[in-house]
């Protein structure tokens, strides 16, 4: 492959992903999104535990079975995360042990992609803690908000889809860090 082509190839994935981001950006000025700060870690201090619920995956990425080896499908990425919060220390709760928990907590995680050149795919992946809130103007108002979130952007190969699971891996992660700042004793 001469070195023009290789260029413009890195050029063009450069473009997918400043796209990516700046559309993200975009969508983000209107909605209001918890990140990763000291006080959004307030809102992980007393948690009793966490429900996990992983989107599917989009169905251009399902399609190859190079997806499925790399492990990722929903079902492969929620023992995945279930296991790596559990080894953590952190509770793992049912879907009933979440509706009886004060808050309902639950971590949400969704992986978008896009394939923006033959077999290879931009992708997002956003990982947020949702629970019950209280609205301060009105405290008889409860309502189910993000309270904490983080996300990366990348671009994969179809040969190397094991970044974006490892990706994943990386966020929770951060989540673990999080709760375990704002829990520490």
């Amino acid at each position: 492959m001469s070195k023009a082509r290789v260029h413009f190839q890195f050029t063009w994935y450069i473009v997918v992903v400043f796209f990516i981001s700046a559309v993200s950006l975009l969508q983000s000025a209107s909605p209001v999104y918890a990140l990763d700060t000291e006080v959004t870690r307030m809102t992980l201090r007393g948690l009793q535990g966490v429900y996990v619920a992983v989107e599917e995956l989009q169905p251009n990425l399902m399609k190859h079975s190079a997806a499925q080896k790399a492990g990722l499908s929903k079902e492969a990425l929620q023992r995945e995360v279930e296991a790596r919060l559990s080894k953590a220390g952190m509770r793992v709760l049912t879907w009933d042990q979440m509706l009886k928990t004060p808050g309902s907590p639950f971590l949400y995680i969704v992986v978008n992609t896009h394939e923006s050149e033959k077999y290879w795919y931009a992708y997002d992946i956003r990982i947020e803690l949702q629970q019950i809130v209280t609205m301060e103007a009105n405290p008889k108002v409860r309502a189910m908000a993000g309270t904490w979130s983080t996300n990366m952007t990348g671009v994969a190969n179809i040969g190397k889809l094991q970044a974006i699971k490892d990706d994943v891996g990386v966020l929770v992660g951060k989540f673990v860090q999080a709760y375990r700042a704002a829990n520490k004793k």
